[in-house]
């Protein structure tokens, strides 16, 4: 159906997005959708791992664990191309039981692997309150494909999500899946103007790494103090103002990037309205 673009909620909102090239035109096209101009600024980039040492290890002898938890897409693709690379047959895995975070378990799915648990709170917090709900959990085995994080301290996502399973009994494995690292900002004289300007209606996080790249490229707080902070989910919320962050949007469905487009526009069409 044609609508006029003057009459979707996101008319003409200029919107940073931050997240890196793969979600980030995923996150552009619900944007797009309800009438948004978003900017691309990724400030992380996801990429192959320099060394699979220690991934090739574990996915030797991957039918020997008992789950493999995901916390990301990015996790999920890196995991399976690898695979691939080492000839692998991805039906080794019908021996494991796998978790996957809201639609990431659509991935899954489409490498052609049952998903065991979509946990009802789109998080790795969500993983593991569902595994605690499984008798006999404790000494079970899981493999965690993770990112190894360059350039910033590592975000509290991760270790926080090791530290639940290992309470709960279970023997975890940590294995650096695929790269994130932060961008220079270089190349980003043209979205840095119109920020200090105050021609962004807001900046988007969909992760703390963003955030982190964020801080990294503009330390200084005058550069974006005119903008809407709007953060994916409670916990890229919490991180952000633990890093100094004002942050005005909270997605309530962060299982998806349209959840959080109707935050952004929810918020930005009230503020027009006061």
């Amino acid at each position: 159906m044609l609508t006029s673009s003057t009459q979707l909620p996101l008319h003409g909102k200029r919107i940073l997005v931050t997240a890196p090239r793969n979600y980030a035109l995923r996150l552009s096209n619900q944007l797009v959708n309800q009438g948004a101009l978003p900017l691309l600024m990724p400030t992380i980039e996801t990429c192959p791992l320099e060394n699979f040492t220690q991934l090739d290890i574990a996915l030797q002898k991957i039918e020997q664990f008992d789950w493999i938890a995901f916390t990301s897409r990015n996790g999920i693709e890196a995991f399976f191309q690898r695979l691939d690379e080492l000839q692998i047959n991805p039906l080794v895995l019908a021996k494991c039981r796998l978790c996957a975070i809201g639609i990431d378990s659509e991935k899954l799915a489409a490498f052609g692997v049952k998903v065991d648990i979509v946990p009802k709170e789109p998080s790795p917090a969500g993983i593991v309150a569902e595994l605690a709900q499984i008798p006999n959990i404790a000494k079970q085995t899981v493999l965690v494909p993770v990112p190894e994080v360059l350039d910033v301290p590592e975000p509290n996502v991760v270790p926080n999500f090791i530290a639940g399973l290992k309470q709960l009994g279970m023997n975890v494995t940590r294995v650096p899946t695929y790269m994130t690292r932060c961008l220079e900002k270089t190349v980003y004289e043209v979205e840095l103007g119109l920020i200090r300007q105050g021609k962004i209606d807001a900046i988007a996080f969909s992760s703390t790494a963003e955030i982190m790249g964020f801080l990294k490229m503009f330390p200084s707080k005058s550069d974006y103090e005119n903008c809407v902070i709007a953060c994916f989910g409670p916990y890229t919320a919490a991180n952000a103002k633990k890093l100094g962050l004002e942050v005005s949007i909270v997605s309530q469905d962060y299982s998806s990037f349209a959840g959080f487009t109707d935050a952004i526009a929810l918020f930005l069409n009230r503020e027009n309205k006061i």
